[in-house]
């Protein structure tokens, strides 16, 4: 199973976009079921006192965890640029996940990571700091990570409409299918 997280608590992102897109994309090309996870589903009370133990973790939380990451052998991680790196609420939720099934949650699987930012760099410098947080709980990323940037101009109505960037996000899918 392939998990698409879409990395931010914002309602009615741009990330949210573009991992719908990538949903459809990967539900047309790979022969495995695929899930998307929007982190503006995830309930906050994963923020809590006792959250850095197992007794702790919120039901809610652990429900997600059973239905999208526990099953997955692969994640693909939609991550906007918040403050030069990727959001707050992803690292959280990461944390948040890493207190139940550690091994079973993150060791031996494999990520890919696409950027979106309304600049020019398509959060470049937050994939490289979302990749090393992974590599530390024992994901495996593909290296060819995926920046888009000036979101803004390859959408319109909730969609992506820039032919270049559907192309490069198929063959982005097609690549880490094959990793």
């Amino acid at each position: 199973m392939i998990t698409i997280i879409s990395g931010t608590n914002r309602k009615n992102s741009k990330t949210r976009e573009v991992a719908n897109h990538y949903y459809e994309v990967f539900k047309e090309l790979a022969n495995e079921e695929v899930k998307l996870l929007g982190l503006e589903d995830v309930p906050l009370d994963m923020l809590n006192a006792e959250m850095y133990s197992e007794a702790g973790q919120s039901e809610d939380l652990a429900k997600i965890q059973d239905e999208y990451l526990l099953p997955a052998d692969k994640y693909f991680i939609v991550s906007p640029e918040y403050n030069g790196s990727f959001p707050g609420v992803l690292k959280l939720f990461l944390d948040a996940v890493s207190i139940r099934q550690y091994k079973e949650t993150f060791k031996g699987k494999k990520a890919g990571l696409a950027g979106v930012a309304s600049g020019h760099a398509g959060n470049l410098r937050g994939m490289d700091h979302l990749m090393g947080v992974l590599h530390h709980v024992g994901t495996d990323v593909m290296p060819n990570k995926l920046p888009l940037s000036k979101i803004g101009s390859l959408t319109a109505d909730g969609k992506i409409v820039d032919e270049g960037t559907k192309g490069a996000i198929r063959d982005h899918i097609e690549a880490f299918l094959a990793y």
